[in-house]
């Protein structure tokens, strides 16, 4: 382990009572157990670790997955007539089997866990059964139709969903929003003020919208059952804003019918060729599953012969993110190999375990996997150096922010083979961090200064990810990063770092978390950089925090976070879950409390709860995507976040305790 800078030490203690008798023996009884149960973890997880040194766990969502797989089966094999009968009939059936494995009591499908049903999973679920075979009249397809009904209908569903069925028919294309490719002949690089994954899904569907027509389904096949009556067909407008851009949207239709075809030409081959660079060096377009769906679709719109090396290339990524058994098939939104290790890494490492072979193969794994091509990232940012990670396997297009950093982190206890190498990597990834800073002084995920708000009132934003601006969770990471490496708050980039998270605090102390759910989360990391990159700055805004997490500590003695933390814009208190304890811990012991009688019961909670083999159980969707939209379920979030919480307080008492 390397030194920690003398900036960080201590960290402030203001408001925080001295440690009683009564409580150092408490302290000394839960010491030992919290010590051995860290160990027992830390075993379970190296047990894990691939021979090559890197860790993956699953990474799973709801049910519209398995419902867009179906739909791309009929998009790449049409029925003839009223049969239809595709050479993946085999796996359809498992995907429309675990589709209803997932449908609620109440005949709907949600997109997180113990939610309500939610109305583009429940119509797209219902579509893509039917499609696989289910009758109407079936009891699971009647209570569906039901609850989609009851929810507002095909009509209440976003953007997203109306413009898959309008590729089939099955709503009117008129009233869903068009993708232009035009969008990549505009001067001024528009499309990069969209979000890295928001450009990853439009351009492929571009092609799909311009030159793929309109597919058959079988013979008799519609939706209509689920336009709830007496509903009109309208096109979305929320404000005046987004009636100007309906406007719009009508122009680029008529454009698409009477416009010149050479310029259309022009903008499709832009759009081709566009993604046929993205998935060089990668694990498919933007290494995520709706525009790896989008790509297959688009290169059969564009007539790929089914052998083209491209077309098959696509397919084999996309059914990478397949979990297959017998009867069942599931997909992974993206794969989380990176962060899984990264993470894996750095808990082990804080723990301080002499696991130092698995470690070296960790960063020799992870130094084979650094960007060092340009990606999008270099449209603003043209003269930086690059140096970083993706999130995937291979993604050299979207290196992001948030696994740079925690590379960076893994690297403190991570040595490879050969240390000069890694020494510049950590160099360039430093540089790339400080060059990907925005104006505002955060971070956000993939791109610097993504934040024009106009782009929200595009019609088919309300996908709720049109932009990637800058976030607590991810500017308090890279400041630990950085801090951790030895830039001081003497830095100009940490200082206005520091100055973001204390303006962007909430008024009750926590933070908003975008990639974790949500303020448990977002109060964590943010606690974790100030506390690595300027305590002192910081210590009121840490106190405030610390009372914040101390004040939705629940009665078993967990933490835990509803995702409708997004939706109501407060926290909404859920079961209390491993991960979500682990941070609210992590947060804390950041904040200086490492004694108080809320740390203890937390520590308790974790303990109480840990299995025999070392790991723990969540069933809970922690992870987010797209805030209020889609969620995401990290299977190995209660293996290292419990583990991180306890070496870390673990190390605290034995430095507290006589």
């Amino acid at each position: 382990m390397r030194d920690v800078p003398s900036w960080i030490a201590p960290a402030p203690t203001t408001g925080w009572p001295n440690i009683p008798a009564a409580a150092q023996r408490s302290l000394r009884a839960l010491q030992g157990p919290a010590e051995a149960a860290a160990r027992k973890a830390a075993q379970a997880l190296l047990l894990r670790q691939d021979p090559t040194g890197y860790w993956q766990g699953h990474l799973t969502a709801d049910a519209t997955l398995e419902s867009d797989y179906i739909l791309l089966q009929l998009w790449l094999y049409p029925p003839s007539g009223s049969a239809w009968d595709p050479p993946t009939r085999a796996r359809i059936r498992k995907a429309a089997h675990s589709i209803l494995d997932r449908q609620l009591p109440d005949g709907g499908w949600n997109t997180f866990t113990d939610s309500s049903a939610e109305v583009n999973a429940t119509v797209r679920a219902y579509t893509a059964l039917k499609l696989a075979g289910l009758a109407p009249s079936h009891s699971a397809m009647e209570r569906a139709r039901k609850r989609a009904l009851a929810l507002g209908g095909v009509q209440a569903g976003n953007s997203y969903t109306k413009i898959n069925l309008s590729l089939f028919g099955l709503y009117p294309r008129k009233y869903v929003p068009s993708v232009p490719p035009e969008i990549l002949l505009i001067p001024g690089n528009l499309l990069y003020e969209m979000s890295s994954w928001t450009r990853a899904i439009l351009v492929p569907l571009s092609i799909v919208q311009t030159v793929g027509g309109q597919r058959p389904v079988p013979a008799g096949m519609t939706v209509d059952e689920l336009f709830l009556p007496g509903k009109p067909l309208t096109f979305p407008r929320r404000d005046r804003l987004a009636t100007v851009f309906a406007h719009v949207d009508s122009l680029v239709k008529l454009w698409h019918r009477r416009g010149l075809k050479d310029i259309q030409r022009l903008a499709v081959s832009a759009a081709e060729h566009w993604i046929l660079d993205r998935i060089r060096f990668s694990d498919g377009l933007g290494a995520i599953f709706p525009s790896m769906m989008y790509f297959i679709m688009a290169l059969n719109a564009l007539k790929y012969a089914d052998d083209h090396p491209d077309l098959l290339e696509g397919i084999r990524q996309f059914d990478s993110l397949m979990l297959e058994t017998e009867d069942r098939l599931q997909f992974q939104p993206c794969l989380s190999p990176v962060w899984d290790t990264a993470l894996s890494a750095f808990a082990l490492g804080e723990l301080g375990i002499g696991e130092r072979a698995a470690l070296r193969r960790t960063a020799d794994w992870l130094l084979d996997r650094e960007v060092r091509r340009k990606g999008d990232w270099s449209v603003k940012r043209p003269d930086l150096e690059p140096g970083g990670w993706a999130f995937e396997f291979a993604n050299e297009y979207y290196p992001d922010i948030d696994d740079t950093a925690m590379v960076l982190l893994a690297f403190l206890h991570a040595r490879a083979s050969n240390p000069e190498r890694q020494r510049r990597a950590e160099q360039r990834a430093i540089n790339w961090l400080l060059g990907m800073q925005s104006s505002d002084g955060g971070w956000a995920a993939f791109d610097v200064d993504n934040n024009w708000s106009l782009l929200n009132r595009m019609p088919f934003a309300d996908h709720n990810a049109m932009l990637d601006p800058t976030c607590p969770d991810i500017t308090g990471r890279v400041l630990e990063a950085l801090a951790r490496h030895g830039l001081g708050p003497d830095r100009a980039a940490v200082g206005r770092g520091v100055r973001y998270l204390l303006t962007n605090q909430e008024s009750n102390g926590s933070w908003y978390g975008r990639w974790g759910v949500n303020y448990i989360y977002g109060t964590c990391f943010a606690l974790r950089g100030l506390r690595a990159a300027d305590p002192q700055a910081g210590k009121t805004a840490m106190l405030k925090a610390a009372r914040w997490l101390q004040s939705v500590q629940q009665a078993d003695g967990g933490w835990g976070e509803s995702c409708l933390s997004y939706a109501k814009r407060h926290f909404v208190p859920a079961a209390s879950t491993p991960s979500q304890t682990a941070w609210a811990l992590l947060g804390l012991a950041a904040a200086g409390d490492t004694n108080s009688g809320t740390t203890q019961r937390g520590v308790r909670f974790l303990l109480e709860r840990q299995r025999e083999d070392g790991t723990w159980d969540e069933a809970a969707t922690t992870g987010t995507g797209f805030p209020s939209v889609f969620y995401l379920t990290y299977h190995m979030y209660p293996h290292y976040f419990p583990l991180l919480a306890l070496g870390t307080l673990a190390g605290a008492w034995r430095d507290e305790t006589p």
